[in-house]
């Protein structure tokens, strides 16, 4: 067909024509191409992409086939890759979605960087899971790169995760072109382009009956001219017969009648193999050797039926294909798949194609079927889990409803579905699971999944449950028991009961350390290191963490473990709260890279809050924000359970000082319908936000009485859910408000900390600053300024100036207050505090001190002047050329860090790609000077 004319779509062209412009002027955009099969998607993907190559593209393309739905790789990456480039996925991950991402989108800004791209796949419909995940979800990504993505799908597509990429796609603002049947007249010039001549009447009569598919007129056209009925006389085309059968199949059939035996079976075997298929199988299921087949091979290709031109062969169009299929009687097709099934496995195929026949002969499953099976599914697990999960139910109802292999796969598809969106469904296919009275270990392991699913939701209640539930089971394995009982007490540190998490360690601990496993043993480690951090043994809990971290070092396999027990992001965790604040970064920025370079994609979403709770409490608000934010990205591309409502809780506290408090409002509202329990983890955050809006809002005593449902017992647990920064806000807000009772709470949280960590001059700085708001003592403000200066914490700093000054200015010597609220104004200006800044300029005011003007607010103005001091210095990077991965590199930041950053810029400049960027630096000139 690609030597054809294209006819009739006109229309279509000018649009694409037109998103190819829009992609040279340095803008990406993305339009999905719909239509039934045969009306001529293919034909206008390969006349897009000659017109591309004319004007320059680099054009990568994708043609899926249907053995594709359930491989665990990704073809678009596969296509990227240059010749003798190796692949840098790991042999062994747990989660390889985000590396996927990340290595597409490091290959792709690296072409457009060179030429505008072009990314063609032809039956997305069929693409492996990998490819639709990356086509959902880069197109935002990589919004301001010269990209073009065109996905080619069928509308009747019954995979959901098609429909998704579909949505996905027209939310971020995709173009959708829908083919439809062509119009008679252009179906009679397609006629006359194949023929060489005008249709007769008659001829273009039976065009009617093809419903405007361009497919089909050419295949019945070619069907009666290979048959001799077509007469050309005065370059008019008639028919000399109409005894030849108009409907589609039937005319495939009545040419494969006059191919021979050979031909025939070979195309038969060759439907039920896919559009793709490897001669060699195809004579195996013929009973054949592949050199008795030559001639029946020859009469196919001179057909034009199959095509030979790379290692396999491939059928001209799946409509062909199609019709062969099912004109074999579906107790034959069954037959064949489940014969092309056994005799892959045998071959060492595929898994995923094994699983495909499989799954298609809907037969019983053997001992041997059932472990090639499941190693697909563990395969696609990694780059697809609810792809794998979907597979996994296919096939577990296959086999009989009381074999343990069912109930194993089962539990599998669940755990899958729980990383996903999809908690739902798995906590149902759990339900389903249990009520089949499973033997005790596969219940055990089913309560196991829920649990951990119920604590990624925060439904921390409903886990326990499930675990004593696990844990009354008869006969129980070891080394389950301790999964079981490791995990209860992690759930007990969540909760912040960590009494009960110490009084479930009967024996835990020391059989974890006794394990041959690594990550139990690093678990262990983690969970001491918690549980002395929540009892305030601050020193112990960071040299545990430290060790583990070490000891993760050199047993990368042991990383894999849920947030937030990662070694090294627990150990970030516990340096923010102690006097080691000034490591987090290095900490977080190797632990980080340890966990991509492992596939540990789940992660990082842990890791940018974490990162952003440090930059808080270093003053860095901005910075803050942005690996927030990142962190909520990476989460929704990810489609991880539930983003964690810290980040939206510390960007409420963060819009809050910067002086944006509708803003705050929204992501207060989003914490609060994501925490789903005002207990630990995320609870006392979530209180905290909610307390200090209200009270910037003036209700001081709502304020107040959110702090009390979360710190009003002074529970040092919950005090230490949130860095030390935090509490004296904490006693300050709960006073003003009328409840000095969980200010005192707090001072006796802290006189105990203080007690168990002398030499921490974070925490005597708080205690003071506690006790001066508590006593209103200038000496102990006094005393935690002093303290504060070397702490590495401006915010603290400056608030514990301002309390101070505030106090002396109701002295007897109010000018004494003037160095410190000075102080604290330039503190708060430097760190981004617009509004601490505002509030203190009117105590100086009142004072009768004129200072300087408030700084320039960043966080979502417009203007080259709002950028930030990191912004910044990504600018005259992007006008050297670097790609987001190299600038990320350069500024040791994660790539999501420089993507949110990147954002916005745009945002700021009111732009959408690299090439305005550059294009306003080079003009405003001196950017690099700027950045210092």
């Amino acid at each position: 067909m690609t030597e054809l004319r294209l006819r009739g779509r006109d229309r279509e062209v000018a649009a694409l024509r037109a998103a190819l412009d829009s992609v040279r002027g340095g803008r990406g955009a993305c339009v999905v191409v719909e239509g039934a099969a045969g009306v001529g998607k293919s034909r206008l993907l390969a006349e897009l992409a000659e017109t591309a190559r004319r004007l320059g593209f680099d054009v990568v393309s994708v043609a899926a086939d249907e053995l594709d739905q359930y491989g665990a790789g990704a073809a678009l990456q596969t296509a990227l890759r240059s010749p003798g480039v190796p692949d840098r996925t790991s042999a062994v991950s747990d989660d390889e979605r985000l590396r996927l991402l990340d290595s597409v989108t490091d290959m792709l800004e690296d072409r457009a960087q060179r030429a505008p791209v072009l990314v063609l796949v032809d039956d997305a419909q069929w693409a492996d899971p990998a490819t639709l995940f990356a086509l959902r979800t880069l197109p935002g990504r990589l919004a301001a790169a010269r990209i073009l993505w065109v996905p080619a799908v069928r509308p009747e597509s019954e995979r959901p995760i098609v429909a998704r990429m579909r949505e996905d796609l027209e939310r971020l603002g995709a173009r959708r072109l829908t083919l439809g049947p062509l119009p008679q007249r252009e179906l009679q010039h397609i006629v006359a382009d194949v023929l060489g001549a005008t249709p007769s009447p008659d001829l273009a009569g039976l065009l009617r009956g093809i419903a405007g598919n361009p497919f089909l007129a050419i295949e019945l056209v070619r069907a009666f001219a290979d048959s001799g009925a077509v007469k050309v006389e005065a370059g008019v085309a008639g028919l000399l017969r109409h005894d030849i059968p108009v409907g589609f199949r039937r005319s495939v059939a009545a040419r494969l009648a006059r191919l021979p035996e050979d031909a025939v079976g070979l195309l038969r075997i060759g439907a039920v193999l896919g559009r793709e298929f490897d001669l060699g199988t195809a004579a195996r299921m013929l009973g054949r050797q592949v050199g008795s087949l030559l001639s029946g091979i020859e009469a196919v290709l001179e057909a034009d039926l199959l095509s030979g031109d790379g290692p396999r062969l491939v059928f001209r169009h799946d409509l062909i294909r199609q019709a062969v299929y099912e004109n074999l009687p579906p107790a034959v097709r069954t037959a064949l798949h489940r014969e092309a099934a056994d005799l892959l496995r045998s071959l060492g195929g595929r898994p995923s194609e094994v699983a495909w026949h499989v799954v298609m002969s809907g037969s019983p499953v053997g001992d041997d079927a059932a472990t090639t099976l499941h190693t697909a599914v563990r395969e696609l697990s990694s780059t697809a889990p609810d792809a794998a999960a979907d597979l996994a139910q296919r096939i577990a109802g296959l086999l009989p409803p009381h074999d343990r292999r069912r109930v194993t796969l089962l539990t599998e598809a669940a755990e899958y579905l729980g990383r996903t969106r999809r908690v739902h469904e798995a906590l149902d296919l759990i339900d389903t699971a249990l009520s089949g009275r499973p033997e005790p270990p596969q219940e055990a392991s089913l309560r196991l999944a829920a649990a951990e699913i119920h604590q990624a939701a925060g439904d921390d209640d409903a886990a326990m449950t499930h675990l004593e539930q696990a844990l009354d089971l008869p006969a129980l394995p070891p080394d389950l028991r301790v999964r079981l009982l490791k995990t209860k007490a992690t759930g007990h540190v969540y909760l912040g009961d960590i009494a009960a998490a110490e009084a479930t360690d009967t024996g835990l601990v020391d059989a974890a350390y006794r394990s041959n496993d690594p990550a139990l043993v690093l678990s262990a480690m983690v969970f001491q290191s918690q549980t002395s951090f929540y009892r305030g043994r601050l020193v112990r809990a960071f040299d545990l963490a430290d060790q583990a971290t070490v000891r993760a070092g050199a047993e990368p396999a042991a990383l894999y473990l849920r947030p937030p027990r990662i070694p090294a992001l627990w150990l970030g965790t516990v340096a923010t709260s102690t006097d080691r604040l000034a490591d987090t970064g290095r900490i977080l920025r190797e632990g980080q890279r340890e966990a991509e370079a492992l596939g540990l994609g789940w992660s990082l979403p842990y890791w940018h809050v974490c990162r952003a709770c440090a930059l808080f409490e270093q003053g860095a608000l901005d910075d803050a924000a942005v690996e927030a934010e990142s962190g909520l990205s990476v989460a929704d591309e990810l489609e991880i359970t539930r983003a964690n409502p810290q980040a939206r809780a510390l960007l409420t506290l963060v819009e809050i000082r910067r002086g944006d408090l509708a803003r705050a409002g929204k992501h207060l509202r989003a914490a609060e319908t994501a925490s789903g329990t005002d207990r630990p983890p995320y609870g006392p955050w979530v209180s905290l936000a909610r307390a200090a809006l209200a009270y910037e809002e003036g209700q001081e005593t709502v304020a107040a009485a959110a702090l009390a449902h979360s710190f009003g017992g002074g529970e040092m647990p919950r005090l230490l859910t949130v860095p030390p920064s935090h509490w004296p806000a904490i006693a300050r807000m709960a006073l003003r408000g009328g409840d000095p009772a969980v200010a005192r709470a707090v001072s006796e949280a802290l006189s105990g900390l203080a007690e168990q960590n002398a030499g921490q001059q974070t925490v005597g700085a708080v205690r003071a600053h506690v006790n001066g708001l508590l006593d209103g003592a200038p000496g102990e403000l006094s005393s935690a300024v002093t303290a504060y200066r070397s702490s590495g914490r401006p915010l603290a700093l400056a608030a514990a100036c301002e309390d101070l000054g505030t106090l002396l200015a109701g002295s007897a010597d109010p000018e004494a207050a003037i160095p410190y609220l000075e102080e604290a104004g330039q503190l708060a200006s430097a760190s981004g505090a617009v509004r601490d800044h505002e509030r203190i300029r009117r105590h100086l005011r009142q004072l009768g001190v004129r200072n300087g003007a408030a700084p320039h607010p960043t966080a979502g103005a417009p203007g080259w002047e709002c950028l930030t001091e990191s912004e910044r210095k990504l600018i005259p990077l992007v006008v050297d050329g670097l790609t987001n991965r190299a600038i990320a590199e350069r500024l040791y930041l994660s790539v999501h860090t420089v993507n949110t950053h990147m954002k916005h810029i745009f945002a700021k400049l009111g732009i959408n790609t690299r090439v305005e960027l550059t294009r306003l630096a080079i003009e405003r000139g001196g950017i690099a000077d700027e950045t210092g």
